[in-house]
């Protein structure tokens, strides 16, 4: 019976922490145009997204082991409002919306969003390692 409340526990640490970041990412989506049909707001929430979860990862992983407070924080901060925020579905539609009307520039952008994505992440990964010298002893 402790699995099954630890498993309701980490669903509403899921829970709460997705629907804080998909709050944020859709206060960012309305607030920011979207000039020539290019949705940059989704681009931008991605590759903000990609880079604060290489960030997060690193550091938990330099933590150590995967105890039950840095499980908790990766749950809620990464799955939750970092995958709540982040958003691939939307990347998916803005891309056949954007398609339909410039093909080229469609698959332009989802190449570029996945791309950039994957060099902010690793970026995400040098800082928090730098960091992580830095306060070594």
């Amino acid at each position: 019976m402790v699995i099954a409340q630890q498993s309701w526990a980490n669903i509403g640490i899921v829970a709460g922490g997705g629907a804080v970041g998909t709050g944020l990412r859709y206060a960012i989506s309305l607030s920011m145009p979207t000039p020539a049909s290019v949705p940059l707001a989704v681009l931008g929430i991605n590759v903000l997204g990609a880079f604060l979860l290489g960030i997060l990862l690193e550091r938990l992983a330099r933590h150590g082991a995967d105890d039950a407070r840095s499980r908790r924080i990766r749950l809620g901060i990464g799955t939750g409002a970092l995958g709540g925020f982040t958003t691939y579905s939307a990347l998916a539609t803005e891309t056949v919306i954007l398609g339909a009307a410039h093909l080229g520039l469609a698959v332009a952008y989802a190449l570029g969003t996945v791309v950039i994505g994957a060099a902010a992440s690793i970026a995400g990964i040098a800082l928090a390692r730098t960091l992580n010298r830095r306060h070594e002893p």
